[in-house]
């Protein structure tokens, strides 16, 4: 179903200004549900700067599973005293997430985190410790 939406043709620059002013439509805030990842090559790894902005340490969750390692920042809502009445409530509640192929050699003490001032930095080496040795099978 498409949502139909006024539109003031003669100034158009006015059109988005005023319209979700009291709507909460988290499609208008994509940086919201996403973690804005910066990833360096370096020599032996790579490292990943993930803005987890508002987050706190406890917040965070790191897991690796079948080489994929998953970030996920959970912010739970404070109930406050409901005599107070917002016009318009911006603080996000709720989960984002974000997951990154690693390679199945990569084990959870290979990655070092490190959260400081709103980023969680990652270090992940090219060759993790979780070598597979190739098995040959013997020819009678």
């Amino acid at each position: 179903m498409t949502k139909l939406v006024k539109t003031n043709n003669m100034f158009p620059i006015f059109n988005d200004i005023f319209d979700d002013f009291f709507t909460t439509n988290t499609s208008r805030r994509p940086s919201i549900s996403s973690l804005k990842t910066d990833i360096l090559e370096v020599d032996n790894g790579y490292e990943l700067n993930i803005d987890v902005p508002g987050f706190g340490k406890e917040d965070i969750k790191i897991q690796l599973d079948k080489g994929y390692l998953t970030i996920e920042a959970k912010k739970e809502e404070v109930k406050e005293d409901e005599n107070k009445h917002y016009v318009r409530r911006e603080r996000f509640t709720g989960t984002c997430a974000r997951s990154f192929y690693v390679g199945d050699d990569i084990q959870e003490e290979d990655i070092k985190a490190k959260y400081e001032k709103g980023i969680l930095n990652l270090f992940i080496p090219k060759e993790g410790t979780n070598k597979k040795e190739t098995k040959y099978i013997s020819i009678d």
